[in-house]
């Protein structure tokens, strides 16, 4: 059967895929993080999205947790549902709040992170992952 009409899954090339995906879109988020945790360091004033009536800086510091802290738990495949939980919540306030009256361009990278994310919480980690060697050491000691 060729592959391209195939409707099966190959686990190997799934878990691959997963693994590359977790690592790629946690180093691209990491790019919006840094500087927002650099930004938090300096002590400088924030001006940044009040959401629910929070502080700026209190904001930012949910930001700065979903966007750096949980894309390093994504590439370690560490935690991945529940971090990738807290960058759904962070993807939906963006796109949703934040840019709500800009133009769809506007709101465009932080829908394909919020798919991207979906698809992880789905699938979660794959093979490739500390989750999977806890798991799998679990479930050996048992």
């Amino acid at each position: 059967m060729n592959y391209f009409s195939s409707t099966r899954v190959n686990p190997l090339f799934a878990d691959i895929v997963l693994l590359i995906v977790r690592i790629f879109i946690g180093f691209a988020m990491i790019t919006h993080g840094f500087p927002k945790l650099m930004l938090l360091a300096s002590g400088e004033e924030v001006e940044f999205y009040r959401f629910l009536g929070l502080s700026e800086r209190f904001s930012m510091i949910l930001a700065v947790f979903a966007e750096f802290v949980c894309s390093i738990f994504i590439i370690l495949g560490l935690f991945t549902r529940p971090a990738v939980f807290f960058l759904i919540m962070c993807m939906l306030v963006i796109s949703l709040f934040v840019h709500s009256g800009d133009a769809f361009g506007e709101r465009e990278s932080s829908l394909l992170y919020l798919s991207v994310y979906l698809i992880l919480s789905a699938f979660g980690p794959g093979k490739y992952s500390v989750d999977r060697m806890i798991a799998h050491r679990r479930e050996s000691s048992w």
